[in-house]
């Protein structure tokens, strides 16, 4: 590896670690764009399984910024996390027997129609008091576990930590708000990558010193993310169009590239 591909690593991890501690998603899907357009990896699937060790790694280092920051609901959140491992695992598989250019042109759909609906006006800021409780978990695990089994297999198959898939799946199994739902997100990220990266690692398809570059970057963008998401959510509505428009951007661009390349 050269110094400019070092280099070009650190980067885009640094990309990645920026976008998920700044609205808990999206970078999972650039990191293979990044990967592969940027820093010149060959093969989509050793992108993909090189992307879900750095970004479950990088969701690991935001997490820590925002439990600081008190913006996890822990125990909603790992109900979700862990519903869902079960569903990556299977979604992993499947992924691997798909084309990759087909599974990010898919991919960069399924981004747009997302990030459309989180467009839509909400009626209030959501319950920022909502908590996983005996009294409340009749009516909040079904809707957890699942939401958290969906999210689960799309992320497994797609080869994404799938916090943007996440967030709104927190926000409409919970009400919470969306800073408590980007913060909590963080950890079925993190859940979810592991799962996937284990899965493509078994079958060779990771790329071990790139995987630490891009983690060390997605360390410090994270830092940076992390404290931009606190600043943006004093402001009404403006970390939700911010969520939107980074998922609706990457998600044409992903079509595009594919598309055309």
């Amino acid at each position: 590896m050269t110094i400019l591909h070092a280099l070009l690593s650190v980067g885009s991890g640094g990309i990645v670690g920026f976008t998920l501690g700044l609205v808990g998603g999206g970078g999972s899907i650039m990191a293979v764009p990044l990967l592969v357009y940027v820093v010149g990896v060959p093969s989509p699937h050793v992108a993909i399984g090189t992307s879900a060790i750095a970004v479950a790694a990088s969701a690991l280092a935001n997490l820590a910024g925002h439990a600081r920051a008190r913006t996890v609901k822990w125990r909603c959140a790992l109900v979700f996390a862990l519903s869902g491992i079960a569903g990556a695992a299977a979604g992993a598989q499947f992924g691997k027997m798909v084309d990759g250019t087909r599974l990010l042109t898919l991919f960069g759909l399924l981004m747009i129609v997302i990030g459309a609906l989180m467009l839509r006006p909400r009626k209030s800021g959501g319950n920022p008091d909502v908590q996983l409780t005996a009294a409340s978990a009749r009516t909040l695990l079904p809707m957890l576990i699942g939401a958290g089994l969906l999210v689960g297999a799309l992320s497994g198959f797609f080869g994404i930590g799938g916090g943007f898939l996440i967030v709104p799946g927190l926000i409409g199994a919970t009400a919470m708000p969306l800073i408590n739902a980007i913060g909590s997100s963080l950890v079925a990220v993190t859940a979810f990558g592991a799962t996937t990266a284990a899965s493509y690692a078994w079958s060779g398809l990771v790329d071990w010193p790139l995987a630490i570059l891009f983690i060390i970057g997605g360390a410090l963008g994270g830092l940076f993310g992390t404290r931009l998401a606190r600043h943006l959510s004093q402001y009404k509505h403006a970390l939700s169009v911010t969520f939107s428009a980074i998922v609706i951007a990457v998600g044409i661009y992903v079509v595009m590239r594919s598309v055309m390349f």
